[in-house]
């Protein structure tokens, strides 16, 4: 069925490519920022010998473009627009505005999965992937928690995400407890707290496919957001097979997040703000919210990563920024909403 354009669509497309634009400007003004300033010429200079190999003029400003900065560049993108998509789709899949990437317990559990590869002493790849097996591994035991007589309801499900959290969120404190508190503890609550310090593209090349894979997943599958945000008998209305449906946007959504848990650790406030942001934008429709979602987040990621290694001389943990930008932000949009979603 053909469905015309309206002028509202093709504005809210336009604003995508603004969007677009704006998360291409703000990347490029973070190669430039930083403690160590570096001139836009040279960053260009940098960037072309390294496309087209050419010899190195200056090793230190190489290493601090091509060694630091892009890398945490790259992965602020794919952490934002992951961590915003799965927090859009969970919210509407949940029919629920206080959802987050984290309803079904996925950061939690990969918590405890890296927890324990930084005690077992694994290098980094070793605790990604633990960290991205215990996340998928929680969601899946939600799951089967809040399947009863062969049906899955939506309460059921976040009321067993609720319990799976709680039960990780203990074993990290047990884990802690019993960790070396000299060498270990400091690691673990740095890591905890969420940090792309130190990022290099070999260390995220286990978790940015799975990023990929779920971001994928919920953009064909975007359109139908807005029917699983329907009552049952108006879904079944529809002709849509919500059994194959559901799981589909729950695993999409929880690769996204337990992928990226396992990269930089846990980054509150994206996957609650900017949905809501984008809604506030370009309205409820998950076809325009979801892609919308993706640039926002990515864009407010890179400013967040970009302040977190600026600001002072020490870096700051980065979901200790999002919730200092986050909580006032939020407050603010509530207020000039007047509480409504929908």
């Amino acid at each position: 069925m053909m469905v015309q354009l309206t002028r509202g669509d093709k504005l809210r497309g336009w604003f995508v490519l603004t969007l677009i634009a704006v998360v291409i400007g703000v990347s490029c003004l973070a190669l430039v920022l930083g403690r160590y300033p570096i001139a836009p010429t040279t960053v260009i200079e940098v960037l072309r010998n390294e496309i087209f190999h050419n010899a190195v003029s200056d090793p230190t400003n190489r290493s601090i473009v091509m060694t630091t900065r892009l890398p945490r560049i790259v992965l602020a993108l794919f952490v934002g627009c992951g961590l915003a998509v799965a927090g859009s789709a969970f919210q509407s899949l949940f029919s629920n505005p206080l959802a987050t990437p984290d309803t079904l317990g996925v950061a939690a559990g990969t918590c405890v999965g890296a927890v324990i590869g930084l005690m077992l002493d694994w290098n980094i790849i070793g605790v990604q992937l633990l960290a991205l097996i215990c996340g998928l591994i929680t969601v899946y035991v939600a799951m089967i928690i809040a399947k009863t007589q062969g049906q899955t309801s939506i309460v059921m499900l976040i009321l067993a995400g609720v319990v799976m959290s709680a039960v990780a969120n203990a074993i990290i404190s047990i884990l802690k407890l019993v960790a070396d508190p000299t060498s270990k503890l400091p690691e673990i609550t740095y890591w905890l707290m969420g940090s792309l310090a130190g990022v290099q593209f070999s260390a995220i090349a286990l978790g940015i496919p799975g990023v990929v894979i779920g971001l994928i997943v919920i953009y064909l599958l975007r359109w139908r957001l807005n029917i699983l945000s329907l009552s049952e008998d108006e879904i079944r209305a529809t002709g849509v097979n919500v059994k194959i449906l559901r799981p589909l946007i729950i695993g999409a959504a929880t690769l996204i997040t337990a992928s990226v848990v396992s990269m930089c650790g846990q980054v509150g406030w994206i996957g609650l703000l900017v949905p809501h942001c984008a809604r506030m934008l370009v309205g409820n429709n998950s076809k325009v919210v979801i892609p919308t979602s993706m640039l926002l987040g990515s864009c407010f990621m890179v400013i967040i990563d970009t302040l977190a290694r600026t600001v002072s001389a020490s870096e700051i943990p980065i979901s200790v920024l999002t919730a200092l930008v986050g909580a006032p932000f939020f407050i603010s949009l509530l207020r000039s909403s007047g509480g409504r979603w929908r």
